[in-house]
């Protein structure tokens, strides 16, 4: 078996943190975190808090995008459009702590972010225990995991649009005197997945969503192993990119390619558009397509 070690491309990443009610002052500093962040997980972000910059056109240089601490109506109907068609076309979101609270009327967004928020009780400490499958948001996380942050409760339980929760409030570690309104499933969830974004139209090509509902303080995003869950889990789950975090190799069995984590099998120059693919086009070389059209090659 013949081995290529793929050389990691950079994604693109967009930070939109405009907020139209309550806003964080926490926010800067997770900006400066999640940019800082970004060298070690291959990703350039950029950030705006312009929602003009939501058009086809502009929307198309990224690989994903992060809704980082929003509150109420952060985008006007023809954003949210450029948006849709986006997500449609196989873009990655990432949704943080108040995302779940912007938008709040806008279908599509809210079956994309998985959930939208209710309450939450007065911040405190409490454990989040880590639950589900692997995943490398959470692979730096002790199983009981001690925080200082808001737990958040919603209105709908995430696993309803398909959602694979991976952190989880322990209820018995904190007071939530409620009253809660809504049913949000069992364990708790503070922190999910969709391996395809539940906020496509039933005609586009799904890319993936994550959302934590963790990072209200300046001080947990100062915290290394926060800003770790907070950056990994945007690697993982842009479908544009050409390396599973860290490290990825593609081989070679007979006549078929295999990838591992995100990417999918094709034979002698198949293509499918909006996903990341490797194509066997020929015996000495492969190309990994990225969602904005480009390509690399990587040769045996």
């Amino acid at each position: 078996m013949a081995y290529v070690s793929a050389q990691p491309s950079i994604a693109r990443v967009l930070i939109y943190s405009a907020t139209r009610d309550f806003r964080h002052d926490s926010i800067p500093t997770a900006v400066d975190a999640l940019v800082a962040h970004g060298p070690a997980a291959n990703i350039t972000f950029d950030h705006t808090e312009d929602e003009t910059w939501f058009t086809d056109d502009r929307l198309r240089q990224y690989d994903g995008v992060v809704f980082l601490s929003n509150t109420g109506e952060v985008l006007n109907a023809d954003e949210k459009a450029a948006f849709q068609r986006w997500l449609d076309l196989g873009g990655n979101f990432i949704g943080i702590h108040s995302a779940s609270d912007c938008l709040r009327n806008t279908t599509f967004f809210q079956r994309e972010l998985g959930a939208a928020f209710d309450y939450h009780p007065e911040l405190q400490s409490a454990i989040v225990d880590v639950v589900g499958p692997s995943h490398p948001s959470t692979s730096m996380l002790p199983k009981d995991w001690s925080v200082r942050d808001e737990m958040y409760n919603f209105k709908s339980d995430p696993r309803s649009v398909g959602a694979v929760v991976i952190l989880s409030a322990n209820e018995s570690s904190y007071t939530d005197p409620g009253p809660r309104k809504f049913d949000q499933g069992t364990p708790h969830p503070t922190a999910w997945f969709q391996e395809h974004g539940a906020g496509v139209d039933s005609n586009g090509t799904a890319g993936r969503s994550f959302y934590t509902s963790l990072g209200h303080l300046n001080e947990t995003w100062q915290v290394r192993r926060y800003s770790l869950h907070g950056s990994r889990h945007g690697r993982d789950h842009l479908g544009a990119t050409i390396e599973y975090y860290s490290s990825f190799q593609l081989g070679r069995q007979g006549w078929k390619w295999y990838g591992r984590g995100y990417f999918e099998l094709f034979s002698f120059g198949h293509e499918q558009r909006n996903r990341v693919r490797v194509s066997d086009f020929h015996q000495a070389s492969c190309y990994v397509f990225r969602a904005n059209g480009a390509r690399d090659q990587y040769l045996l």
